[in-house]
C-alpha cells in the first residue's frame, strides 16, 4: 500500500489582477501548506474501487467522478494503465472551504501513482495533468511555499515560515469559488510586493475576501475573532473561503486561541497545525 498526505493549502495573500478571456482570472498569490490534511492510500486490487472515509466523507457521497478518480484516469492515459487499484480518500478537510481540499487530494493521488509506477515526481507530464484538473492542483502537486501567477499554475518556490504555528477556522459554511470570483469588483489593487515571505504576506491582501464576506457575512466574524487573539502575526481568509487562518508567534498562543474560539463557537471547525 502507498500512502500519500494531501496537506491543506492556504493563500497567505491572493491578489486578483484582471479577468482573462479564457474565463479564468490573472492572479498573484502566495501559496503555503500545512502539516495536516487529508490522506490518500492506493494498493493493487482484484477490482478497481474508490472509497471515502473520515469526518467529511459524507460531503462526497454519491459524487462518483471526483478529482481523485479523474486524477487516476488521466494518469493512466499519460503513463499507461496501472491496473486495478483500490483507492481510499481519508477526508479530514471540509468541502468547498478555500484550503485546496479537492486539489490536494488530486495532487496526492498523482504523487502516489507516480511512486507506484516509479515516475519522477518532477515529471512535466504530472504538472500538465495537474493543470488540467484545476488551477490549484499544480501548487498542491509541488507541495511547498511558492509564488503563483497566471491562474495560479506558474510557480516559483520560496522559503520561509516553516513550522510557523497555524490555526484554521471554518464557520460551517461552504462557499463556491465561481460566485465569489464573479462578485469580485474588477479593481486591480496592485501586485504582491517585495521582501521575505512574512513581510510579503502581511503587506498583501486577499481580494476575494470582500465578495466572499458579502455572500457569507460570518467570514468577517471569523477573521475579527482571529485577529483579536494574542500572539497573532497575520489573520486572513484563505482562497475563496470560507476557511480563515491565523499565523501565530508560538504554538502556545495558537493553542490558547483555539481553546477560546472553540468555547465561543463550539460548532465551528478548527484545525491546529503548522506550516510545512
Amino acid at each position: 500500500m502507498i500512502v500519500e498526505r494531501a496537506p491543506a493549502k492556504i493563500n497567505l495573500a491572493l491578489h486578483v489582477r484582471h479577468r482573462r478571456d479564457d474565463g479564468y482570472h490573472e492572479l498573484e498569490t502566495l501559496f503555503a501548506f500545512l502539516q495536516h490534511g487529508d490522506m490518500i492510500s492506493i494498493e493493487p486490487a482484484n477490482a478497481p474501487s474508490f472509497r471515502v472515509t473520515g469526518p467529511f466523507a459524507a460531503g462526497l457521497v454519491g459524487e462518483g467522478d471526483n478529482l481523485v478518480t479523474r486524477a487516476a484516469r488521466l494518469f493512466g492515459e499519460a503513463f499507461g494503465d496501472p491496473g486495478s487499484l483500490a483507492i481510499v480518500l481519508d477526508k479530514h478537510l471540509p468541502i468547498a472551504s478555500g484550503i485546496g481540499g479537492g486539489s490536494a487530494d488530486a495532487a496526492a493521488t498523482l504523487r502516489a501513482l507516480a511512486r507506484l509506477r516509479a515516475v519522477a515526481i518532477d515529471d512535466a507530464r504530472l504538472f500538465t495533468i495537474a493543470e488540467e484538473l484545476g488551477a490549484d492542483v499544480p501548487a498542491c502537486l509541488l507541495g511547498r511555499s511558492a509564488i503563483g501567477t497566471g491562474k495560479g499554475e506558474q510557480l516559483v518556490p520560496v522559503d520561509g515560515l516553516a513550522n510557523t504555528p497555524v490555526l484554521l477556522v471554518n464557520p460551517g459554511v461552504a462557499v463556491s469559488t465561481g460566485p465569489v470570483f464573479r462578485a469580485w469588483d474588477g479593481v486591480d489593487r496592485g501586485p504582491i510586493g517585495p521582501g521575505d515571505l512574512l513581510a510579503r504576506a502581511m503587506a498583501g491582501r486577499n481580494d476575494l475576501e470582500p465578495p466572499a464576506r458579502a455572500l457569507a457575512p460570518v467570514i468577517g466574524d471569523v477573521v475579527t475573532l482571529l485577529q483579536a487573539q494574542a500572539g497573532v502575526l497575520l489573520a486572513r481568509m484563505s482562497g475563496s473561503g470560507a476557511t480563515c487562518f491565523a499565523l501565530f508567534e508560538t504554538a502556545r498562543a495558537r493553542e490558547r486561541a483555539a481553546a477560546i474560539i472553540h468555547a465561543a463557537q463550539p460548532d465551528w471547525w478548527c484545525l491546529e497545525s503548522a506550516l510545512a
